[in-house]
């Protein structure tokens, strides 16, 4: 009898290069080589990177997940990409387009690029499907990957599900049947817009929660915020483009919460010690990797002003990170909005 669960000579076949070896990276690249493809995992580090290979882990950011054997660790970028037939990107969005560049003169038409970024173009507020675009030519496929997924739990096996979203439907489920299995649910969907506004949007509502927690606000203040913060996203969506049904499933609803209410979240633990009194700096120094919502939180903030969206939530989070509120202080705004509907 065939084991269900064994790596398919097709998958074995195509070679899949994961460009970012943070903690989401490697997580991506495990349950890739996991599932039978045969991976390469780039960073820029190169002696970071051979060590990785060496002991079979990542000692910096996923050091109790162990590599697949058919999972190799490089430096040389090269080597990572060559006769990969599809390309993960898996950097920070500050350094997507920089990536992409990068990238660009080694690559050949037709092969395909999943974005794995959560956030937005710092500056010019653009999705990172629309810097991809701008950068490579249209013979190159993409798809948006997205969804309530904390590296560490991914990277062990335990169970995880993600939307991947594309304009090409075909490309879609080739990425969704090489991930897709032992324990981890890939699905696919066309709402390219929605998955990523829902994926970065929900980062700066997540340092809200995290800061009326880290106050010692309650349960009802953070699901008072999921709920609110929820409706903020889902009306800038609605003006943007994105479906309702993309923003109330794993990219929107589905990551909100996740993020907001485990401390695996570093957009929460940024919360909670900006309560404390620390300062931007400060948490991002114990923190130690970077937090998408402190950049994401003004590129929201800017679109909500652009589309005349109230996002009060948002308004307030991008105070709190810029040193013109305290903690207390965009409570107490939030808390003086007068009486009105829900559903506005």
């Amino acid at each position: 009898m065939s084991n269900p669960t064994a790596p398919s000579e097709e998958r074995t076949a195509t070679p899949v290069a994961v460009i970012g070896a943070g903690s989401f990276g490697t997580a991506l690249a495990i349950q890739l080589a996991r599932r039978g493809s045969r991976t390469r995992l780039w960073g820029r580090n190169a002696a970071e990177m051979n060590d990785a290979d060496r002991v079979r882990h990542n000692p910096r950011y996923l050091p109790d997940c162990e590599f697949p054997m058919t999972l190799v660790a490089t430096g040389d970028l090269d080597a990572a990409l060559r006769d990969a037939e599809d390309i993960v990107i898996a950097t920070p969005s500050h350094a997507l387009r920089a990536t992409v560049e990068l990238l660009k003169p080694r690559l050949s038409a037709g092969r395909g690029v999943v974005i794995a970024c959560k956030g937005f173009e710092p500056g010019s507020g653009k999705l990172s499907h629309e810097v991809v675009a701008e950068v490579l030519d249209a013979s190159h496929p993409y798809a948006v990957l997205s969804g309530p997924t904390f590296a560490n739990e991914l990277g062990r096996g335990l169970p995880t599900a993600v939307i991947i979203a594309s304009i090409n439907d075909a490309f879609a489920k080739r990425v969704a049947h090489r991930l897709n299995g032992g324990g981890f649910r890939a699905y696919t969907g066309h709402d390219v817009i929605g998955v990523e506004l829902g994926g970065a949007a929900k980062n700066v509502i997540a340092i809200a929660a995290g800061t009326s927690d880290g106050l010692g606000f309650g349960s009802n203040a953070r699901s008072l915020l999921i709920t609110r913060g929820l409706a903020e996203i889902r009306r800038l969506g609605e003006k943007m483009g994105a479906e309702n049904e993309t923003l109330m499933g794993l990219s929107g609803l589905g990551d909100l919460v996740l993020t907001c209410t485990d401390n695996q979240s570093r957009n929460r633990r940024m919360g909670l010690l900006l309560a404390t009194g620390k300062s931007l700096a400060e948490a991002t120094a114990e923190i130690q990797q970077v937090v998408e919502g402190v950049k994401a939180a003004p590129e929201v903030h800017r679109l909500a002003q652009r589309y005349r969206v109230a996002m009060p939530i948002t308004e307030v989070a991008c105070a709190v990170i810029d040193g013109r509120m305290t903690p207390r202080e965009a409570f107490a705004t939030l808390a003086s909005r007068s009486v009105r509907a829900e559903a506005k």
